[in-house]
């Protein structure tokens, strides 16, 4: 099958990533409301997680999310793949698995061609299928600006939801895919990157994270995210704060795409980075060791980015490993929980 190819990133005014919200904007937006409460709610707005949970009986539950947002790639069908993609990952970051889906579409009707809307629309209904989910409807509505995306429902029994707040001293980390996609995504819409790079990334940004989270689930895992649009080290945070521990991060073993730190190194930088080092930066402690480019690889704003996994210390080669056996080749141990300095982030 063969996809109408345009440069969808030129003409989609702020895209290049998946930004969301600058940090902190929607918690302020909140602040004060009254929320309504239920007692099935086993995870909502009151903590940064990645999906809502709520319990439909004494074993089961359901995992709710949704994400869309603008192209980061030209190919129509490919920013379709990829924008399915991540908004799944946040059922599996949560342990879930996904059952229903519904599309959200902002499409400038009069300045693009249908054609291109379907061709999204089918890159991510493949993926949607690889989940074994099944499309129930959606929404559509006209805009200056194209965005894609879906609302994904998922089940999970209650004592098995996995969230960002349960660190346990002595855990490692664990990231399944390498940094540097919004940096990458950044060159290609400024016509930097290659075709074989454009390629390889794509490839990674629609690989869907259920391996991963299939894989994690025969293991003694604590916690877990997914690593989106606030960055390695802004979701990492999300995980520290309020848990009484302190993370140490190796720089040395995170996984980043070596193109991405070149560019870095160059001033390559998406916006988003910069806005996730003002929010998470103060409870981030540098080793004087760590290159500024490395650190600007740590904020940098991913899309459909890879699960990061805390496990217990003396299975985490063995998740690992294990990782790798399903061909997630760039598994690594990045870092470790620890008692002190309390929630505070230390890259070395």
């Amino acid at each position: 099958m063969t996809h109408e190819k345009i440069r969808l990133t030129q003409t989609v005014k702020g895209a290049g990533c998946a930004a969301k919200l600058a940090p902190g904007v929607l918690d302020k937006a909140l602040c004060g409301l009254d929320l309504p409460v239920d007692p099935n709610l086993l995870v909502g707005l009151e903590r940064a997680d990645d999906a809502g949970v709520y319990r439909v009986s004494n074993d089961l539950a359901l995992v709710q999310t949704l994400d869309f947002f603008p192209p980061m790639v030209d190919d129509p069908y490919s920013f379709g793949q990829i924008a399915a993609a991540n908004a799944l990952s946040d059922i599996y970051a949560m342990g879930g698995v996904p059952k229903t889906a519904m599309n959200i579409v902002a499409f400038p009707a009069k300045t693009m061609d249908i054609s291109i809307l379907r061709s999204i629309i089918e890159g991510g209904l493949d993926k949607i299928r690889e989940a074994g989910v099944v499309l129930i409807g959606g929404h559509t509505v006209e805009d200056s600006e194209l965005k894609y995306g879906l609302s994904v429902t998922g089940y999970i029994h209650p004592d098995r939801i996995l969230t960002k707040k349960n660190l346990l001293i002595g855990d490692l980390l664990i990231l399944t895919k390498p940094l540097g996609t919004g940096i990458i995504a950044t060159a290609i819409k400024a016509g930097l990157a290659g075709q074989d790079l454009t390629d390889r990334v794509t490839l990674a940004m629609t690989t869907l994270n259920r391996d991963a989270a299939l894989t994690m689930d025969e293991f003694p895992v604590h916690a877990c995210t997914d690593i989106t649009g606030f960055g390695f080290l802004g979701h990492l945070a999300e995980m520290v704060v309020d848990s009484g521990k302190g993370v140490r991060i190796r720089s040395a073993n995170v996984p980043m795409y070596p193109e991405a730190i070149e560019w870095a190194s160059m001033g390559l930088i998406p916006a988003g980075a910069y806005n996730n080092r003002n929010f998470r930066g103060a409870i981030v402690d540098f080793s004087s060791n760590v290159s500024q480019r490395i650190q600007d690889l740590l904020f940098d704003p991913q899309t459909s980015g890879g699960l990061l996994i805390a496990v217990a210390a003396m299975e985490a080669e063995s998740l690992v490993t294990a990782l790798k056996a399903k061909g997630i080749d760039t598994a690594a141990i990045v870092g470790e929980v620890i008692s002190e300095p309390v929630e505070r982030i230390i890259v070395e």
